[in-house]
């Protein structure tokens, strides 16, 4: 597997060889711009050659399958439903996979619950802004005040 390796603000990456452990950081702003998924081959000091991934997210996003639903209310007021699974979470945000393909255009929001698969099954109710749609997969951002959650925190850093 490949590991990834996120770019920093200040346009770094820190590499650490899966060999001997030793850690390099280098300038990688010449990948900074480019679009699509980047795949650099290291060479170790040790003589070990590795390959990485190079993630432009700002945020850490934790892959899951956690079965939930959503709530959409429609311009004429009336409030949909439907069923989702969350496939990544960050602290910024999180990714839909709903169950059927839906026209919802950017910017508007949903109301979305499920629960963790950490040990107390933690139950998450959050709104959340639509960003990007592909199909029936749905990126979207914390509304305001709704990321400030201990309980993600938490369920991130584990």
């Amino acid at each position: 597997m490949i590991e990834k390796v996120f770019i920093t603000s200040n346009n770094t990456a820190t590499f650490v060889c899966p060999q001997c452990g030793n850690v390099t950081t280098a300038n990688v702003a010449k990948y900074a711009a480019i679009d699509k998924r980047v795949t650099v081959k290291c060479n170790c000091t040790c003589g070990h050659r590795f390959s990485v991934s190079l993630e432009k997210r700002r945020q850490y996003r934790k892959a899951t399958d956690l079965a939930g639903m959503y709530y959409y209310r429609m311009p004429n007021g009336d409030e949909d439903k439907g069923i989702m699974r969350v496939v990544d979470i960050s602290s910024t945000g999180i990714k839909l996979k709903l169950n059927v393909e839906r026209n919802f255009n950017l910017g508007e929001m949903l109301r979305v619950e499920f629960h963790l698969d950490d040990k107390r099954r933690t139950f998450i109710e959050k709104r959340v802004i639509i960003r990007n749609v592909y199909k029936n997969l749905v990126g979207t951002s914390f509304a305001a005040n709704e990321g400030d959650d201990p309980n993600l925190g938490f369920y991130l850093m584990s």
